[in-house]
């Protein structure tokens, strides 16, 4: 007989539940589960496909080890063989930053990519870290750790009660939301409509989210920081500038006022294309509300100044009083978060303690940028070893960073890398070994990244819905075996790993004054744990040490993990609330909103007001069926409108004499590529669209639909030098490509950063 099931959606950041039709082992439905504390019933339509993701049968269901050149099906137990004696030959040689780690996005989508590639890098001490972070959202941790001392207190817009909402660079009604978990992010826009507040859209296409727009302005690719400039300068000048109650928490003020001075909106009007007098109404008019926030997602933060752009954000969010209160920006507490520290100064965030080891970009978060891969395997120096081992998990990095060929090239020549991937895709085929994880039914979930972003505080956990497969292996073991497997511990009992995570937790819990266990025997802590295993017991000291928590005891109503398991729809813990200044871990104790990196990249803004690429300038684009390249395996979520198409304004068409559907070759500094030209009005003139995570046509895949509609990869036009500075961040939007006949050779355009200023 068919039952039901309760499962989180992990196929994007809106986290929503989901009542899944079981017909014995297969997911035959899905549905939006209409008692979800926070989603109450949403469902879009990658949640709707989650049966078919599910049951993908190009999913692996057995390792795969390299033998005699070939992959092939091999035991667990010959599989962590296999990575050990790989893996640690190298770091025994060569030292632990000859071994690369790359952690893709679908990490934070599981309980396993929350729990364990932390403890992965600890153990190696390597740092070679990439991940997905530098193609999409370091410049927000970047610019947050510069004003908040911490790189993950990144306040959300307060969608539900907001009178204003500005958008920069964000398409939530196609994205559904990104560092903003908010379940029916369009149904809240249309509600913020209906209550009579106003929405502005700022992007250069007239994506689905600007249409519905009260204001869309159509900016200019890549100029958004200086856009947000001006909307300061004219803050100040104006005399609009309002702290309100975060006055006593903010230093730096006057130091911005001088800052951006020059920054006026006549300066900036030409190198955004958007007239002065807009730029002073959309200042004035955030000004003039009475709550109103600022959001900016990866259309401002994948651009020449995305930490400029991110850090502006939060600037004329603070100078309104918007931030920190109801309607503005406010920084959620998660159910797991540490127990909150009292408000004082704190270390501080510091940027370039080590350098990549070819171009010297800085670490930023722990991470160097994924677009130095390539190098940091292919490029000897006389700085240490180059890459020789990769630890990829969750990552496609040949489709998702720049000049996938020469990354494709790259991974070709490593002593050994093992994937954990449920697909052998244009990364993974590259692998010695290849270890699958077990698909979402068949996995617990808990939200450790996203509920840190939600948009309301809450609290949902769901396990499996589905026995685990015989044959399969939990992908929390399969994590906890690779930790046990690159650090040299080989053959220890995966459940090891869990149990030293809790003693060591617990035993630094025991001496902090300010935690709920201050002076207590952690030994005598451990034996109240509960949980089915090792993960779910972790779950359950993070919810007792967190804010809501019971504090093993010390407060009988918080939270448990049994509290939390008889409340399978989830528990709903309030809105958002002002914490400031507790969130705050700078020297200074307070929101140091000039912050000296920050400074000392401004002279690199104000060169950009005279600069301006002379040609057309590529964006991406995002479509609802599709998240980067996981789902395009899926056949309920390809075709339609999410094809792989080149957008072209009718008037750039009609000027370079372009023929709807026709094939059109791009070129940009990294490479080119061909596409079918789509002549639509939503995209600017002078600008380009193509969307991302698309050209599954190289050798030795196995995603059998995929490849009958492959795309071309995007990023293949971007060389990989073109970074944002602070932060490392891949800059994929604004770049300038040519449109050329198909039989053009192949030699590089124009790059962007070659570009001499135009008057």
């Amino acid at each position: 007989m068919p039952r039901t099931a309760l499962r989180i959606c992990p196929l994007c950041e809106a986290t929503c539940g989901l009542t899944l039709t079981i017909d014995g082992t297969r997911v035959t439905g899905a549905r939006g589960d209409r008692d979800d504390v926070f989603s109450k019933g949403f469902i879009c339509p990658k949640g709707a496909s989650f049966g078919a993701a599910d049951a993908d049968p190009d999913r692996l269901r057995t390792p795969l080890v390299r033998r005699d050149g070939v992959l092939r099906e091999a035991t667990w137990e010959e599989a962590f063989d296999a990575v050990a004696a790989g893996l640690r030959p190298v770091v025994e040689q060569y030292g632990p930053h000859a071994v690369g780690v790359v952690l893709g996005n679908p990490n934070v989508h599981t309980v396993a990519g929350g729990l364990y590639p932390p403890l992965l890098l600890a153990g190696l001490r390597t740092h070679s870290f990439f991940s997905a972070s530098t193609l999409d959202q370091m410049p927000k941790h970047v610019s947050s750790g510069l004003l908040y001392g911490d790189a993950g207190a990144i306040p959300v817009p307060d969608l539900d009660r907001t009178d204003h909402l500005l958008l920069i660079g964000a398409n939530p009604l196609e994205s559904n939301g990104s560092l903003c978990t908010a379940p029916d992010f369009p149904g809240r826009l249309r509600a913020l409509k209906a209550r009579g507040g106003t929405l502005t859209v700022i992007d250069p296409r007239r994506t689905r989210t600007a249409r519905l727009a009260d204001r869309h302005v159509a900016v200019r690719p890549g100029t958004d920081a200086l856009l947000l400039a001006a909307m300061t300068q004219v803050l100040f000048e104006e005399d609009l500038v309002d702290l309100g109650q975060l006055a006593p928490y903010v230093q730096g003020v006057e130091d911005v006022a001088a800052a951006v001075r020059d920054f006026t909106p006549e300066a900036v009007a030409a190198a955004c294309d958007v007239e002065a007098d807009v730029v002073r109404a959309l200042a004035r008019e955030l000004a003039a509300a009475a709550t109103a926030a600022v959001y900016g997602r990866i259309g401002s933060c994948t651009v020449p100044h995305g930490t400029l752009a991110s850090w502006l954000v939060d600037v004329l969010n603070v100078l309104t009083g918007n931030l920190d209160r109801p309607g503005g920006a406010l920084f959620p507490l998660s159910a797991t978060d540490k127990t909150p520290r009292p408000a004082g100064p704190g270390r501080g965030f510091a940027l370039g303690r080590w350098h990549s080891r070819v171009s010297g970009h800085p670490e930023a978060k722990g991470e160097l940028p994924v677009s130095a891969l390539a190098e940091e395997i292919d490029t000897a120096t006389d700085e240490g070893s180059p890459i020789r081992a990769v630890i990829a998990v969750a990552a496609n990095p040949v489709l998702s960073a720049p000049d996938g060929d020469r990354l494709d090239k790259a991974l070709g020549t490593l002593d050994f890398m093992v994937s954990v991937d449920p697909y052998l895709n244009e990364t993974s085929r590259h692998a010695h070994v290849v270890l699958p994880p077990p698909p979402p039914s068949q996995a617990p979930h808990f939200d450790f990244a996203f509920n840190t972003l939600a948009l309301r505080n809450q609290v949902r956990y769901t396990r499996a819905a589905v026995p685990l497969e015989a044959g399969r292996m939990a992908e929390t073991e399969i994590l906890a075996r690779l930790v046990l497997a690159a650090t040299g511990m080989h053959g220890t009992d995966p459940a090891a790993v869990d149990t030293m995570v809790i003693d060591q937790t617990l035993g630094k819990a025991v001496t902090e004054v300010h935690s709920p266990v201050h002076g207590r025997d952690p030994r005598e802590l451990a034996a109240q744990l509960t949980g089915d295993n090792g993960p779910e017991r972790r779950l359950d000291m993070m919810l007792r040490l967190g804010p809501y928590g019971d504090g093993f005891g010390s407060r009988p109503d918080g939270l448990t993990l049994e509290k939390l398991l008889a409340h399978p729809h989830g528990i709903d813990l309030g809105p958002l609330t002002s914490r400031l200044p507790q969130p705050l871990k700078t020297v200074s104790g307070k929101v140091e909103l000039l912050p000296g990196p920050i400074a000392g990249d401004l002279p690199r803004l104000r060169q950009a007001l005279g600069e301006r690429a002379a040609g057309l300038v590529l964006v991406g684009r995002r479509h609802l069926r599709s998240n980067n390249s996981w789902l395009h395996n899926v056949p309920a979520l390809t075709g339609g409108s999410n094809r792989c198409t080149l957008h072209v304004h009718p008037e750039d068409a009609e000027r370079l004499g372009l023929v709807d559907g026709a094939p059109i070759r791009v070129r940009g500094a990294g490479g080119a590529v061909t596409a079918p030209v789509e002549i639509t009005d939503t995209v600017r003139r002078g600008v380009v669209s193509l969307p991302h995570g698309w050209g599954h046509d190289r050798p030795g895949t196995r995603m059998s639909h995929a490849v009958l509609d492959p795309g071309v990869n995007v990023n293949q036009l971007l060389d990989g030098s073109l970074l944002d500075p602070l932060s490392g961040n891949a800059v994929l939007n604004g770049v300038p490509v040519d449109l050329l006949p198909l039989d053009t050779p192949d030699r590089p355009a124009t790059s962007a950063r070659d570009l001499a200023p135009q008057n």
